[in-house]
């Protein structure tokens, strides 16, 4: 699988992994890890349930996620990725944009994918000029959107 935690060495660690289609979990399968081997930018998880490499053909394309209590502690200003998509982003004049459907990581920052009803796909950076407040209790992003950055 490919590797998109910063922390791979974890997963020697867990003992268990759940499968899905989607990245936020919302269909999951649970998996026994029997064996992990970590490359450079991979992992090869060997799974109880996955008697073959046919039966891995199968899950070409889900994800691997793992439960909250084995990810890295958090500060107390941080946030999981996966806890942003869905999130409501909503500019400081208090119009709603629309929910976070992906968190795109670059070099220089991340970019927070925007599905808007309005403008379509807006693609938000996230610096310390955009996002003015992430309020995880109320589920919604505040954000002052440099000029431009919408379509007329």
């Amino acid at each position: 699988m490919r590797i998109l935690t910063d922390y791979p060495e974890r997963l020697s660690q867990t003992k268990h992994v759940y499968t899905s289609p989607d990245q936020a979990g919302e269909r999951v399968t649970s998996h026994q890890i029997k064996s992990v081997r970590l490359t450079s930018d991979h992992a090869l998880i060997t799974l109880e349930s996955v008697p073959d490499r046919n039966a891995a053909e199968f899950m070409r394309g889900l994800y691997v996620l793992i439960d909250l209590a084995d990810a890295v502690p958090l500060e107390d200003d941080e946030i999981y990725l996966f806890q942003l998509i869905g999130m409501s982003v909503e500019m400081e004049s208090g119009e709603v944009l629309g929910p976070i459907t992906d968190v795109l990581e670059t070099g220089a920052n991340d970019v927070y994918v925007v599905q808007s009803e309005r403008y379509g796909e807006v693609l938000i950076p996230v610096t310390e000029h955009t996002i003015l407040e992430t309020n995880t209790d109320e589920n919604r992003i505040i954000v002052r959107l440099p000029e431009g950055l919408l379509p007329e």
